[in-house]
């Protein structure tokens, strides 16, 4: 798909709505799909994990990011007129710089089984996607893959096994859907240094090519925008690359939410944390200090080189805090071997308020 994306991860929509959640805007009560598409959305970003429950059928929760899950959101969010771009985690749970745990099926396997694996598991899923009239526009092999995927085996700076098991990926997305955009996506956009080893690595380890390079930039984690700037002009030249902010967000508060979600106070970190990381970004952690932090990214995407800033991806601005919708359930936890608490932890990043109201930041989107 051509010009600027401004799309969003809806990935825990399904859970939020089942359980409760609902979103309005100056029109009244809405579907939240529906009213992020009346803003601008035109991609939708969706994450997949591979077997998201627990031994005795136990759901991980933050959506539950199962096929099925991704394919009712997708259905809805094609009908509507938008793009989307299927995440493929290869996880049965979160992966990301911290974590990229083998999905409990392909346990065991050597580097050359968990490359099949890859293979068939990624082919299998677009050709029941595509046969289903619901190819993806875009698609990107892994999730947030600075330290690599699938560990130990896939682990950096093991880059030859990196290089292969996303180049399965790869393959399986070109014979499939063809016509989808691929992704390689990494964390710490303004990381420029990151960048040119990570890549130069893969290519030199015979890593098949792709399209795009996804950037996840979060202000309160990765510094001032200038260095995100820098960082995408730089893989764009140095690359040839279109470059995509995969994930970001901005908060719009520092109030609690804790009276929404249910839990005890020990079953929850509250704000304290976000509440620290606030104090050294570039924006103020209110509704306006969120709608011009997009402005200002959608400015500096539009800014690199060459028109190859491709646009944005806001993550999970439907997420608001609800009874029973968290970041993991004690199986997930089990399946990561992390300590909880399980509560939301990211409510304050939305773009719809504590009770599901559209915030000023989705006006500004539309107007981008």
């Amino acid at each position: 798909m051509r010009g600027f994306i401004k799309g969003m991860d809806l990935s825990s929509l399904g859970e939020v709505e089942a359980l409760g959640g609902r979103f309005s805007d100056e029109r009244g009560p809405g579907d939240a799909m529906e009213i992020l598409r009346r803003h601008g959305m035109d991609l939708v970003r969706l994450r997949l994990w591979n077997d998201p429950y627990g031994e005795n059928g136990e759901p991980y929760g933050a959506g539950t990011c199962d096929l099925g899950a991704v394919t009712a959101l997708a259905r809805r969010a094609v009908a509507l007129g938008c793009g989307w771009m299927l995440d493929f985690h290869y996880s049965d749970f979160w992966a990301d710089p911290g974590k990229q745990t083998v999905p409990k099926a392909w346990r065991g396997l050597d580097s050359a089984g968990l490359e099949r694996a890859v293979y068939e598991y990624t082919r299998s899923v677009l050709l029941e996607l595509r046969d289903g009239g619901l190819a993806p526009d875009m698609i990107a092999v892994g999730n947030e893959l600075t330290y690599g995927l699938l560990w130990p085996v896939g682990r950096w700076p093991a880059m030859d096994a990196i290089a292969r098991l996303v180049s399965a990926g790869l393959r399986a997305a070109r014979e499939v859907c063809p016509a989808a955009e691929t992704v390689i996506h990494l964390d710490n956009g303004p990381d420029r240094g990151q960048y040119r080893v990570w890549f130069e690595g893969y290519y030199a380890a015979g890593g098949l090519d792709f399209d795009i390079v996804g950037m996840s930039y979060y202000p309160f984690w990765n510094g001032p925008m200038a260095g995100l700037a820098r960082s995408m002009a730089d893989a764009a030249e140095r690359f040839g690359k279109d470059v995509l902010i995969a994930e970001t967000s901005m908060g719009f508060t520092l109030a609690d939410y804790g009276q929404y979600e249910g839990l005890a106070p020990d079953q929850r970190k509250g704000m304290a944390a976000t509440a620290r990381l606030a104090e050294g970004i570039e924006y103020p952690m209110t509704p306006q200090g969120q709608s011009d932090f997009i402005r200002d990214l959608a400015a500096a995407v539009r800014a690199v080189p060459g028109g190859h800033g491709r646009g944005f991806v806001w993550w999970e601005p439907a997420w608001i805090p609800v009874k029973g919708s968290g970041w993991a359930t004690p199986a997930a936890l089990a399946y990561t071997g992390e300590k909880g608490p399980g509560g939301n932890e990211w409510a304050n990043q939305a773009l719809f308020d504590y009770e599901g109201r559209a915030l000023p930041a989705l006006e500004t989107i539309r107007m981008l």
